[in-house]
């Protein structure tokens, strides 16, 4: 899974991205020396940066443009200032995006994936075995015994969010989050028609109860 390296000396918030980041199977690396900031990075070499602007000794602004002479990885400030010159400043000294504290859980998430969806990196692993069922993210494709079926981007991404949490019940609003693209909204009928067509292709595959409904709560595998 990707690496985030998280730059935030507010303990309690640094904690609370630590586990957020862990619970959705990313690897958070958390610093906690801001006087080496950009040879940390270099080091860890991460997948994808969170950075705050109010850090002690040099601001975020400054580590910015030093993580910028030598690397391209992407950075998503998550700070306090919510000023629209503060967020210009961060975008064009090559920030990739800019969420203000106090955030929004699902839609940092949401900006998470679309950065490092935008930068090449999957937000997944490439191929994922649960149960006896292989998904190839690549192929777009799901097996189990020898016999495969197609699967559409949409179809994918269920697949693939409840793969990656095996045994653990997986709300409905999760999953309408995990279809959203951070462009297109996603509402409940459209979740329900592709669970349903996703069912049938694993019926199809002799795995008619692979995804149960726990009713009231959401999915599990």
């Amino acid at each position: 899974m990707p690496k985030i390296m998280i730059v935030e000396d507010e303990p309690s918030i640094r904690d609370e991205l630590t586990l957020l980041l862990e619970n959705e199977s990313y690897t958070a690396l958390a610093i906690e020396d801001f006087d080496r900031v950009a040879e940390q990075v270099d080091a860890a070499k991460p997948d994808l940066i969170l950075l705050d602007l109010g850090l002690p000794g040099r601001d975020g602004f400054a580590l910015c443009a030093d993580i910028r002479k030598t690397s391209s990885i992407p950075i998503i400030f998550v700070t306090s200032r919510d000023t629209a010159m503060d967020e210009l400043r961060a975008l064009s000294m090559g920030g990739d995006d800019y969420i203000t504290k106090p955030y929004n859980i699902p839609l940092l998430l949401a900006r998470i994936k679309t950065v490092l969806r935008r930068s090449g990196v999957p937000a997944e692993s490439e191929v994922s075995v649960v149960g006896g069922l292989t998904l190839d993210l690549a192929k777009g494709t799901v097996s189990v015994n020898g016999k495969s079926a197609e699967l559409t981007r949409n179809e994918i991404r269920i697949l693939a969010h409840l793969m990656g949490r095996p045994g653990q019940i997986i709300s409905r609003a999760d999953l309408i989050e995990a279809l959203w693209d951070n462009q297109i909204y996603i509402d409940d009928n459209t979740l329900s028609v592709n669970m349903t067509r996703l069912r049938a292709k694993l019926d199809s595959l002799g795995l008619p109860d692979y995804i149960k409904t726990r009713r009231g709560m959401g999915y599990q595998i």
